[in-house]
């Protein structure tokens, strides 16, 4: 607080517990960048909705002693949530189903590499929702996985080309797809999502998990 001398500090809140003298402080974000538009799944906006209705239900329970400073995630008595709130949990889960020991930031890589993965290498969208300032930072941190399509189209195009197999690849999926279609799926409408760039992203995605 010293350092700061107020610089950016939008509001401070409360100690924890009369003995304990640090506080937590709500101040201004560092770059211009790091206020952005986020576009969210549906999944997640309805548990943010679900969320949000138990804490009214609380805020109604508790009346004066909620103390509301308009946060989403905030603590039963409406106090900012500290980083054990998730630390902990996450500890828990990666126990119990002996799952690889990562820190929570590990979710932003695999949120912008799963991106990549399904938009096709889409950089400018995907660097909208990281919040990195240049679009090189993402191509530098993330270059293997444009190198792993780069890989497999060089396969492709090896079996296209020199073996003379599967020289028109779009061509020939579509067929197989056409010839495996059920009785009750409209075959245009089917035509359309597989000429779609981001729909066949995703399924050869869905596919690849199938394996």
């Amino acid at each position: 607080m010293d350092a700061l001398d107020g610089k950016d500090v939008l509001l401070v809140f409360p100690t924890n517990h009369k003995k304990n003298s640090t506080v937590r402080i709500l101040k201004t974000p560092k770059t211009e960048s790091r206020v952005r538009k986020i576009f969210l799944p549906k999944s997640v906006a309805n548990m943010l909705v679900d969320w949000k209705a138990e804490q009214d239900e609380m805020k109604e329970i508790l009346g004066d002693e909620y103390m509301d400073y308009n946060l989403v995630m905030a603590s039963t008595f409406g106090l900012p949530l500290g980083d054990g709130a998730i630390r902990g949990p996450l500890k828990k889960l990666i126990e119990d189903y002996n799952l690889p020991p990562v820190v929570f930031h590990s979710f932003r890589h695999s949120s912008v590499t799963y991106k990549l993965k399904l938009n096709g290498g889409d950089i400018k969208a995907v660097q909208g929702n990281s919040g990195h300032a240049q679009v090189n930072m993402v191509t530098d941190v993330y270059s293997h996985i444009l190198d792993d399509d780069r890989r497999k189209n060089a396969e492709l195009f090896e079996e296209a080309f020199y073996e003379k197999k599967n020289l028109d690849p779009q061509m020939h999926v579509q067929q197989e797809n056409n010839n495996a279609v059920a009785d009750e799926v409209d075959p245009e409408l089917l035509a359309k999502v597989l000429a779609n760039p981001e729909m066949r992203a995703l399924l050869n995605s869905l596919a690849k998990t199938m394996k």
